[in-house]
């Protein structure tokens, strides 16, 4: 872990100008991926910001979530779900359709890997409309599950996240304001 927080992990993220539509600045994080030191220092960082916190499983969102799900579960101890774009996952599922800042998409989980009762903590790359995460949260809490924390590499405070999942008290380790 970094205690003293002065890793520069603003240069560590590639920034992709008119991608995926004009206008939009990209912010992409598989720069991350392939930077040892930077990956550790996400993974540390996640891990400690909910050391602690009672959490029965993670969620990640696909893709990219998956890379920070997948260390957070194995390091807990705690099952990981995957979130996946609708038609992705075999069996019977819930899903729940959203609007992005360039578009709309649709989630789906199993069923069944969301008990009721659990404690759930999702997790993805990026935070910007808020509006994968709600979805996902709404699905947790159809199930009867609890949100617990919301983590994200990433914030775009400026999109008006907050006001979407500000509940789930949701933690970033970069913001961008009026990108």
């Amino acid at each position: 872990m970094n205690p003293n927080n002065t890793f520069d992990l603003d240069a560590a993220i590639r920034k992709v100008p008119d991608f995926p539509k004009p206008g939009i600045l990209f912010y992409d994080i598989t720069s991350i991926f392939t930077n040892p030191p930077a990956y550790k220092y996400v993974v540390d960082e996640m891990l400690s910001r909910y050391n602690g916190t009672e959490i029965d499983g993670v969620i990640a969102i696909e893709s990219r979530g998956f890379l920070l799900g997948s260390c957070f579960a194995v390091a807990n101890g705690v099952p990981l779900v995957l979130a996946r774009k609708k038609g992705k996952l075999p069996g019977k599922t819930i899903e729940m359709s959203y609007d992005l800042e360039y578009g709309s998409a649709t989630l789906e989980i199993h069923e069944e890997d969301v008990a009721p009762g659990r404690r759930w903590l999702i997790i993805d790359d990026l935070i910007a409309t808020g509006g994968t995460l709600a979805a996902v949260a709404s699905m947790i809490e159809r199930r009867g599950g609890e949100v617990v924390g919301i983590f994200s590499i990433i914030g775009l405070p400026f999109l008006g996240f907050r006001e979407k999942v500000g509940k789930y008290g949701p933690v970033t380790l970069i913001d961008y304001d009026n990108e």
